[in-house]
């Protein structure tokens, strides 16, 4: 097993955006993290449904000393150990399993758990999370973000989901510690053509919408 204390905060300060990776293919995911780091991202996701998953956590450790390489769609314990052996470095669930946010927190790793509600999102937090995943933000918005915001002021919160280019700032000016970004950040059509150059310029575009 790979170094799990590696994860790298202050990579993940630099752009606190958290790139979620579902479905591609082995044979493309160098060029996206490539694509990822020559436009100043450094954290990245493999969803644990996407089919290689634990092969690409894998590959990536060992190619890219400057990503921070995670795991996500991690719903139990069997999944956070397949995710943990093949090297991740941070957890992301889409929802609160006390076995699996407990377990990372004993180990020391990074979780980002999801949550939904003002109860859930409590209770993750209490439970030792790194920062709470809020999902599905596109559901709820950034005012919701800032209602929540004034009672629970020392949560840390990352929206997911609904996230994009046009309202990424906004999120960020409403208090978060980052954002994670599926579809709207891996533009599907840019990685079908094969265009990496594009998805280099429609990564660091969004990163500049955060003045980072």
């Amino acid at each position: 097993m790979l170094n799990k204390e590696s994860f790298s905060w202050e990579l993940y300060n630099r752009a606190p955006i958290v790139g979620i990776v579902r479905g591609v293919s082995m044979d493309v995911i160098q060029d996206i993290a490539k694509a990822y780091l020559r436009a100043g991202l450094h954290t990245i996701e493999i969803t644990m449904n996407t089919p290689g998953a634990a092969q690409m956590i894998a590959m990536l450790r060992k190619e890219f000393q400057q990503l921070n390489v995670g795991a996500g769609t991690v719903c139990n314990l069997q999944d956070y150990e397949i995710a943990v052996a093949a090297g991740a470095q941070f957890i992301v669930t889409p929802i609160i399993d006390e076995a699996v946010i407990k377990t990372a927190v004993a180990q020391e790793i990074p979780i980002f758990p999801g949550a939904y509600s003002p109860t859930e999102i409590y209770k993750a937090w209490s439970l030792g999370a790194s920062a709470v995943k809020i999902f599905p933000a596109s559901q709820l918005g950034v005012q919701f973000i800032r209602d929540i915001a004034a009672p629970l002021n020392d949560i840390k919160l990352l929206p997911t989901g609904g996230v994009s280019l046009e309202n990424i700032k906004s999120f960020f000016e409403a208090g978060v510690v980052g954002v994670g970004m599926g579809s709207s950040l891996f533009n599907k059509k840019l990685i079908q053509d094969g265009n990496f150059e594009g998805l280099t310029e429609h990564f660091a575009k969004i990163k500049a919408e955060i003045g980072r």
